[in-house]
Parts: C-alpha cells; sequence; structure tokens
C-alpha cells in the first residue's frame, strides 16, 4: 500500500530535532511522496535544502501564501515569480485568500493570488488553494479562469457539500486531512459527495493532527488514520482507498 501526503511543511523547525526520524516513520507506512507547499520568500531556501536531503521523496511547491500577504506583497511576488521559472516545482501553492487572521489586505490577497493562478495556468501545474473562511471570494476569483485548462486542490477542505460540487465543477480536487477525523467535522458528507475519484490526502503538517493525536504536532505518516476514515465513510478498504488517491495525486502533481 503507497499513500502520497500531498500537504506537508516538513521542512518547518518544528521537525529540526527530528526531520530524518518523521520521514523515515512515514516511509515505513508506505508514505512515498511528501509535497511541500511554500510559504513566502523566507521558506524557500529551508524548502530547497529538504528536498536536496530527502530527493524522491520530498518534492517542493512555489507560492506566496496569502497570511504572508503584506505591504510588501509585490517584492514577494517577484520572488516567488523568480524562483518559479528557474527550476522545476510539482504545484504552485500553498496560494489563496484567508480571512481568518486578517480581513485588512483582502484587495491584495485577491490579486496575488489572481497573478499565482496565472502563472500556474501559463506553465501547466496545478494550484493548491487555501480557502479558510473565503470560499465565496475563492470562487469568485476563480471564475474568470474557468476554460483556461486550470486544475489543482482546494487544501486542507473545510467548506460544505455545496463548496465542494462547486469546487469540482471547475476540475479541481478535494483534499481530505485529520479534520475528517474531528467528531462533528462535518466531512463524512463532503466525502460522500466528492467520492474517492476526486479526494487526494494531505496531512498539513505539523498542524491539524487527526485523532487520537489532536492537539499535538501533525507529521505525515499520520496520514494513514486519514486514509482509513476516508475508507470507513465510503465503505471501501483501506487498501482501495490508497490505491485511488495515490493515483490521483500522481495524476494530479505529475510525480
Amino acid at each position: 500500500m503507497q499513500l502520497v501526503d500531498t500537504h506537508t511543511h516538513i521542512y518547518l523547525p518544528d521537525f529540526d530535532n527530528d526531520r530524518d526520524e518523521a520521514i523515515e516513520r512515514a516511509v515505513k507506512a508506505g508514505v512515498v511522496k511528501l509535497l511541500m507547499p511554500n510559504i513566502d520568500s523566507s521558506s524557500i531556501g529551508r524548502m530547497l535544502d529538504t528536498e536536496n536531503r530527502y530527493p524522491g521523496i520530498c518534492h517542493p511547491m512555489i507560492g506566496l501564501h496569502p497570511t504572508s500577504v503584506s505591504e510588501n506583497y509585490l517584492q514577494e511576488l517577484e520572488t516567488i515569480e523568480n524562483e518559479a521559472h528557474s527550476r522545476k516545482f510539482q504545484a504552485v501553492g500553498e496560494i489563496g485568500i484567508d480571512l481568518y487572521w486578517d480581513k485588512t489586505h483582502l484587495i491584495r490577497q485577491i490579486e496575488v493570488f489572481k497573478r499565482q493562478v496565472a502563472m500556474a495556468i501559463s506553465s501547466s501545474l496545478p494550484v493548491v488553494i487555501h480557502s479558510r473562511d473565503s470560499f465565496p471570494e475563492v470562487f469568485r476569483a476563480l471564475e474568470e479562469f474557468r476554460g483556461s485548462g486550470m486544475k489543482g486542490v482546494f487544501h486542507a477542505f473545510t467548506g460544505t457539500t455545496d463548496d465542494a460540487v462547486r469546487a469540482l465543477e471547475m476540475g479541481f480536487m478535494i483534499g481530505i486531512g485529520g479534520i475528517v477525523t474531528f467528531k462533528n467535522s462535518g466531512l463524512a458528507a463532503v466525502v460522500k459527495e466528492a467520492g474517492i475519484e476526486n479526494i487526494i490526502l494531505e496531512t498539513d503538517s505539523p498542524y491539524l493532527a487527526p485523532v487520537p493525536y489532536r492537539g499535538k504536532r501533525n507529521e505525515s505518516s499520520y496520514i494513514c488514520l486519514v486514509n482509513d476514515r476516508v475508507a470507513d465513510i465510503l465503505g471501501i478498504t483501506r487498501e482501495e482507498s490508497a490505491a485511488f488517491t495515490f493515483r490521483n495525486s500522481v495524476q494530479l502533481f505529475g510525480l
């Protein structure tokens, strides 16, 4: 059984004391690929160093996270775009709109999001979308790109079934992580609506650890718990869930 963690911040300082061991645990659990979303210019070096240390396992994305959008956003965007043209990345991400932490820079967030979606389309890369408390704004921003070859995933999906249907209609995958194991998360209905052919798995580690590790540091080996819960919701075996989501991840990210 093989799995892909399509979203892990394994390069962050949270793993500085045991990164080797965390990756070893993941590989032993059958997690053969770890995809790393970027945050901003300050995280690029750590992310690429991690890729170099674990070639063939850790794969980088490039993007400017919405919570890193501030007064210097044009300079940050220029750095991201220059980096994107300098080498191969698996996706443009993590990008999007976040209205949970701060609504001050909404207009700038939308501008940055659209520029990065356009960059991804021109490079034939998928986008990895952050949409915390911002599904209406994200969908509005994406409308102008319909029919342009846009593809990607709504990362750490927490929307409604209607949001899931709209995302699927736009050609996106649904990213399911540890939240699906939380009581009253409401994601069981989303998983059923999306179907296994439209789901990829993620941890978002070190954040959002699944039950029974909720509240503790998350890591890629815990994606097995996410896979088990998805399989349980859909009434299929864990092997079937792993096989579908592995194939979906490989096809979306060109692994």
